[in-house]
């Protein structure tokens, strides 16, 4: 299970320049609980970001993913904080909760007043460090920010993969390392290699509004489960 939902995960990625988290986290933390679920979706999608990373450093906006990445910085220790104090249902409940309300908000193409300029790079910063400590899910944020700022795909992927990984590695400080054992660590790393290999090959075979659509509505579905799973331990 666990190599299925990181292989999963590692594809879309690959296939749409985001989403690895989307799809991955509510089956990670109903697998291995919301502390280690999260921290190894950070950790998985902080290492893809750094690769995607390499080819596209040179297109990356400084004056946008400064104030991003700053107050993404101010707003993980509550993320994390929040994390630890909450029981297990109820983080799930919040986390499915805030997965579903993303996606839903990017699949209609949400237009905020509040994400644009520098004000809105701020805002979307701390939004995105908060909900990527708390629920490994920082992207939406900054998926609207650049919807409002009206950048292409080509501008918004390498400096998407900026943030990811500057946003995954202030998670990881935060939240620590995932307590995995040793075949997990080499089940979820193997996973993720075959996941980012059968994204590459078959990426040019699938339409990118088609593989965008897969993404959400796999997050979505994911998002409800967890609601599910939280609403159920709490009664």
């Amino acid at each position: 299970m666990l190599a299925a939902i990181v292989l999963l995960g590692g594809c879309v990625q690959w296939l749409t320049g985001m989403g690895f988290a989307l799809v991955a986290v509510p089956g990670l933390v109903l697998l291995l609980g919301p502390a280690d679920g999260v921290v190894l979706a950070n950790c998985a999608a902080g290492a893809i970001s750094v690769v995607g990373l390499a080819g596209g450093w040179r297109r990356v906006r400084p004056a946008a993913m400064v104030p991003l990445c700053l107050a993404a910085a101010c707003t993980v220790p509550a993320g994390a904080w929040m994390t630890r104090q909450l029981p297990r249902p109820v983080l799930l409940l919040v986390m499915g909760a805030l997965v579903t309300v993303a996606v839903l908000l990017v699949m209609r193409g949400a237009r905020v007043a509040a994400l644009r300029g520098g004000k809105g790079a701020v805002t979307a910063g701390a939004l995105g460090g908060f909900m990527n400590a708390a629920a490994g899910v920082g992207g939406p944020p900054v998926s609207l920010y650049a919807l409002n700022a009206g950048w292409t795909v080509r501008e918004f992927v390498p400096n998407a993969q900026f943030y990811g990984v500057a946003v995954n590695a202030f998670s990881i400080a935060a939240n620590g390392a995932p307590r995995l054992t040793a075949p997990q660590w080499a089940v979820a790393g193997a996973a993720m290699t075959a996941g980012a290999l059968i994204g590459h090959t078959i990426a040019p075979r699938i339409p990118e509004h088609l593989a965008r659509h897969l993404v959400l509505l796999l997050a979505l579905a994911g998002g409800g489960t967890a609601m599910t799973k939280g609403l159920w331990g709490m009664w």
